[in-house]
């Protein structure tokens, strides 16, 4: 997969693929049928469970959240996953949608 420049500071977290791939400074047309491209999808998929349950539990945009603790490896594609969850609020960011 052909790396592009990824985001130096991640602020916030995503409902869009693109910009989730992009922290790694990965394309969305990088992924194939390759077990890396499946593990990076799964990985997705948990992400944006993740997120969501943050959202509800802090009633706050997926901007104004940011996973930490275990599920901050969540954040950047390729990241190994965990069970545990730790959700800090970033009250200093703007609020809006992604």
């Amino acid at each position: 997969m052909e790396k592009i420049n990824p985001i130096s500071e991640i602020l916030g977290e995503t409902t869009d693929v693109e910009s989730w791939l992009i922290r790694a400074g990965l394309r969305f047309s990088d992924l194939g049928d390759d077990a890396a491209s499946r593990a990076i999808r799964k990985q997705w998929r948990e992400y944006q469970a993740a997120v969501q349950r943050c959202c509800v539990t802090l009633h706050q945009p997926p901007s104004r959240v940011q996973l930490g603790g275990d599920y901050a490896n969540l954040r950047i594609p390729g990241g190994t996953s965990s069970t545990n969850c730790e959700i800090d609020h970033l009250s200093s960011r703007p609020q809006s949608l992604d």
